[in-house]
């Protein structure tokens, strides 16, 4: 996970952004509701892919009110850490640990909404998501472009 936001991200590690990459148990293990994925490539064993799911609707700030308001903590299964190592990309470990994120929060039965925000300009994540929910804010139209982020959600029941 540190590897992608310092390659694909170019921000390094921010703590206030970045502390559950370094704490993952306590921040994806430890919580009932929430959990951490991880694929290993059986031939070397290095993790090629993560995904993770938490209780915590998307904060604002940095993220618009409105999608704050919508997403409450507690109700809203946040999909994060979805990163798969570029040499390990289209080969469907994507798609299918986010199957299983959300079988875990379908399971869980007490969210009524998935959602998550990308960063565009990672190669592949806008059309990725795209084919897997809908748009529900594009900061990119924001007056000032905003932090280019674009949020989605996913049916929970897909």
């Amino acid at each position: 996970m540190l590897d992608t936001v310092y390659r694909d991200f170019g921000t390094g590690y921010v703590p206030r952004w970045h502390a559950d990459i370094v704490d993952p148990a306590a921040a994806y293990l430890t919580p009932a509701r929430h959990t951490l994925l991880v694929a290993v490539d059986p031939g070397d064993a290095a993790v090629v892919a993560t995904a993770a799911l938490d209780s915590r609707g998307p904060a604002h700030p940095p993220n618009p009110r409105h999608l704050a308001e919508s997403y409450p903590c507690g109700e809203t299964a946040q999909l994060r850490r979805v990163y798969v190592r570029p040499g390990h990309r289209r080969r469907g470990l994507a798609r299918r640990l986010v199957d299983d994120l959300l079988a875990f929060a379908a399971a869980d039965g007490g969210y009524r909404a998935v959602y998550l925000h990308t960063d565009p300009a990672v190669p592949g994540a806008e059309p990725f998501w795209r084919s897997l929910g809908k748009i529900v804010h594009d900061e990119r139209e924001d007056p000032g472009g905003g932090n280019g982020v674009v949020h989605f959600e996913i049916p929970l029941g897909r």
